[in-house]
């Protein structure tokens, strides 16, 4: 196929030989399975942020570091080159996190690089060597539902030990290769440590889990796995290897009404973006 405009710099740099198909296209980028060489890889090139239909939340930035003032500055003002500046960041946080969550043994596709706005990584495949396929597009017995859902349950947990939480994480979201689910689509990641709502996000996540698989698997509905994992973790006392329930104690203090309203907005916006992009994929069809 002719080479996108995007990649071009890549296939003069070296980087990449042929563009062979496009994989697919999201809210955030569209996906190539490209050569190099003799391997099979892919490019994520990114949307521009006024072609995106995943914004650059508040609450997704918080906690981000730049290289210097002068570039924070820029950002805060909006000016075009602090514009450029923030659209670094958030496709390095990619890059950055699949490395981070990569050493700590969680699933992610292998980064390679990340250049000019595209980033160059492994091709996730299925046991027969195509690409494998989105865990919304895979049949499951009721059997398999809970082994998919306790084995993303530990990647989960894996990635809080290493400090990341996904914020974004959903069946969309996750491959299915010969082994089991791989977590892909990290640009929105979040920094547990340095983020006020990173509670909630994990959260939401877990739930998001949840309630896919409880589908095939309805005992898993109204399970607390997310509270109780952020528990353990605020404790200190969560590992790779902490036994999970997904029960947590009755709350013995008054609600927080101002969190709740914020959870619901926050699962609001989720489903919007959830029919936004089951829309935008029955138009590529």
């Amino acid at each position: 196929m002719k080479t996108p405009k995007r990649i071009q710099p890549l296939v003069e740099e070296g980087l990449i030989d042929e563009v062979m198909r496009q994989l697919m296209s999201g809210k955030e980028a569209t996906v190539y399975v490209v050569r190099c060489g003799d391997d099979i890889r892919c490019a994520k090139v990114y949307k521009e942020a006024t072609q995106r239909s995943f914004h650059q939340a508040v609450a997704y930035q918080e906690g981000r570091r730049v290289k210097n003032s002068r570039q924070a500055r820029a950002m805060e003002k909006g000016s075009r080159y602090g514009r450029k500046m923030a659209e670094e960041v958030w496709q390095h946080a990619e890059v950055d996190a699949l490395y981070r969550l990569a050493a700590a043994g969680v699933r992610v596709p292998k980064p390679y690089i990340c250049f000019e706005g595209v980033l160059l990584m492994e091709l996730v495949t299925d046991a027969d060597g195509n690409a494998a396929p989105r865990l919304n597009d895979v049949q499951l017995t009721h059997e398999k539902a809970l082994e998919f859902h306790l084995m993303l349950l530990r990647q989960v947990v894996l990635m809080l030990c290493a400090g990341v939480i996904h914020g974004d994480l959903s069946e969309y979201n996750i491959l299915v290769d010969a082994h089991g689910p791989v977590i892909i689509d990290l640009p929105q990641a979040i920094d547990a440590a340095g983020s006020s709502v990173a509670g909630s996000m994990l959260e939401r996540d877990v739930t998001n889990l949840a309630n896919f698989f409880g589908t095939f698997a309805p005992e898993l509905i109204g399970s607390k796995f997310g509270k109780e994992i952020w528990n353990l973790y605020q404790a200190g006392t969560l590992t790779p290897d902490t036994p999970l329930t997904g029960r947590v104690p009755e709350p013995t203090k008054p609600v927080n009404v101002g969190a709740v309203i914020h959870e619901i907005a926050l699962a609001r916006e989720e489903e919007e973006e959830r029919v936004r992009y089951q829309m935008e994929k029955a138009n590529l069809h």
